[in-house]
Order: structure tokens, then C-alpha cells, then sequence
């Protein structure tokens, strides 16, 4: 169904254009698109329903809905299956083993970057990446990027962890409680959980540049070197790891001018995707991050033709 509907509307499309058509031949070509972003808390969640927002605001003849989800891995699985046509994902968990990205997927855009924390109680007997072998340890929720980063690196350094798969919010409550000896989390910066928890009781970062370069070695392109600054969460020190960028992908058989409307969206209203007048504007820094400039730069992952004519058009 979703398929003929985006058949129509590409020949309207063809016909007058996406922006330019009369509102009785949007109507008859209606496309409804389905994205999906990730579990409740998240901050694909929330800038994913932001971004889902605009488009039906702002692209006539279509409407979105957002589709919970583990987050990445999931997405990307829903994606090539064809039950969502939009979809947010972290670059390393979509870059399969040969550089390649899935036939079935193209990038509209880099959104933003996340860090790879690994937290521990300002107490806790582990002091560098090594000390995590045999404990328990929070490897994010199932099919987040969280857990695919964090059993690349585990398994880089052969090392062995009583793992336990927790959304971000449970995994903080969980080394608050002692229940876990340290967590994972790849997010934004801050992160919220991470935040709070820094707030209520002391913390420490255990910094990750040794396990990062072995990252950029064995899997050149979706990684580079970040540090996650003093000024992040209080009482924190600075701390080296590493960072991935976050991709909005689209299935590859969508029409070029839709997916170029889409992109359009995103970056023509960047400052309202960000706040969109929403109370928790603050909760969502990361995406003060999408900008023309980086949203371009989506490694080995295609552009879909629709965007990047939209890239074209608009050079800098």
C-alpha cells in the first residue's frame, strides 16, 4: 500500500512538483511514512518525533508517524524489511564488515555525534578499561548502538563481562543501586541519565583512547577521537574516547523529490526541530549539532539522490 501511494505521488511530483501542486492532487497522492527512532528516554526518541513533526508540517500531501524501537540495530532492521521507511541509526552499527552499507538504505544526513561513556561510582575499584573483565557491566539496551559499540570493543580486547542489557535511565539507576559495577552508554553529551546521576553522586569516567584507536584500526571510517570535556557532568574530570556519528537513513526506492523536500526540512528548520517551543528543549542538545556543513559527510553510506541534490544546491 505504502509502495503504490509513493508510486502516485511520484508521478505528481514529476507532474508539479512537491511544493507546487494544488492541495486536491496532494490529497489523492497522500503519503503516510513511518519513522523509526528509538526506546522511551532516548534521544533518538525525541529528536526523531521532532523531526517526524516537520516534515508533516512542513512537506504538503504527507504524514509521519514515529515507530519505537531498541534504537539502531532495530531501525536498521526494520529499514531493510520495509516496515519504515525513515529510520535513525549510529554509522558503525549500519557500515557492514566490507565498508559497505545495505543496498535497500541511502543517508539523507549526518545528524550528530555520540560519545562512548563508560561510568563507574566515584568509589569503584575499576580504574581503566581492562579492570571491567568478569564484572557487571551494562552493555545498553538491546539493538542500541550502545550495545554494538560496547561488544566491539569487548571483543577487540577479548575480554569476557557479566553483561546486562539496560536502556540508558535503568542501566544509571542500576550502578547507583550496586546492582551493576559499570555502564556504557553512547549518547549525546551531556546525557541526562549520566547527568543526574553525576548530580546526586559522585562519578568518574574511564577514559577510552587505547580501546578507541583499536576501533579506528580495525574498522576505518564510522570512528574518530573525541573527548568528553570537563564542563559535561559535575565533579567529572576530562576524558578521551571515542565518537560515532548518527545518520537519518531512507529506504533507496523513495522518490528523489520527496526525500530532497525531506532534507530540505531538516536543515531549513534546524533551530525548530531542536525546540519545536517544547518545555524539554534543553533535554535535546545534540541536535544543535545538525548543520549543512557536517550533514553531508556520511562516510561510506550513499547519499539518496534526492538528497544529495538537495547538498548540491545549497554548497557553502
Amino acid at each position: 500500500m505504502v509502495l503504490n501511494l509513493l508510486s502516485r505521488r511520484a508521478v505528481l511530483l514529476a507532474a508539479g512538483g512537491l511544493l507546487a501542486g494544488c492541495s486536491r492532487e496532494r490529497e489523492a497522492g497522500r503519503v503516510h511514512l513511518r519513522l523509526a527512532t528509538g526506546p522511551a528516554g532516548a534521544v533518538y526518541r525525541r529528536i526523531g518525533g521532532s523531526v517526524a513533526e516537520h516534515i508533516a508540517e512542513q512537506v504538503p500531501g504527507v504524514t509521519v508517524s514515529t515507530v519505537p524501537s531498541g534504537a539502531s540495530t532495530d531501525n536498521i532492521r526494520m529499514l531493510t524489511a520495509g516496515e519504515v521507511q525513515l529510520g535513525l541509526t549510529s554509522l558503525d552499527a549500519l557500515i557492514l564488515t566490507d565498508g559497505s552499507a545495505p543496498e535497500e538504505l541511502s543517508a539523507v544526513c549526518r545528524l550528530y555525534d555520540s560519545h562512548l561513556h563508560l561510568v563507574v561510582m566515584a568509589g569503584s575499584p575499576i580504574e581503566e578499561f581492562g579492570d571491567l573483565r568478569g564484572r557487571r557491566v551494562s552493555l545498553g539496551a538491546r539493538d542500541s548502538g550502545t550495545e554494538f559499540t560496547a561488544l566491539r570493543m569487548l571483543e577487540l580486547a577479548k575480554m569476557d563481562v557479566d553483561g546486562r542489557y539496560l536502556s540508558q535511565a535503568a542501566s544509571a539507576a542500576a550502578l547507583r543501586d550496586g546492582e551493576i559495577d559499570a555502564m556504557f552508554s553512547l549518547t549525546g553529551v551531556p546525557t541526562p541519565a549520566v547527568m543526574e546521576l553525576a548530580t546526586a553522586r559522585p562519578i568518574r569516567l574511564i577514559p577510552l583512547d587505547t580501546q578507541a584507536g583499536r576501533l579506528f584500526s580495525a574498522y576505518p571510517g564510522p570512528y574518530a577521537p573525541a573527548m568528553i570535556p570537563a564542563t559535561a557532568y559535575a565533579g567529572v574530570v576530562a576524558t578521551r574516547t571515542v565518537a560515532v556519528p548518527n545518520v537519518l537513513l531512507v529506504r533507496a526506492d523513495l522518490p528523489a523529490d520527496l526525500v530532497y523536500a525531506i532534507t530540505d526540512t531538516i536543515f531549513t528548520h534546524t533551530g525548530t526541530i531542536t525546540s519545536a517551543g517544547r518545555e524539554d528543549a534543553e533535554a535535546v542538545p545534540e541536535a544543535w549539532h545538525i548543520n549543512v556543513r557536517t550533514g553531508i559527510s556520511t562516510a561510506s553510506v550513499p547519499l539518496h539522490p534526492g538528497a544529495a541534490a538537495w547538498f548540491r544546491d545549497h554548497k557553502r
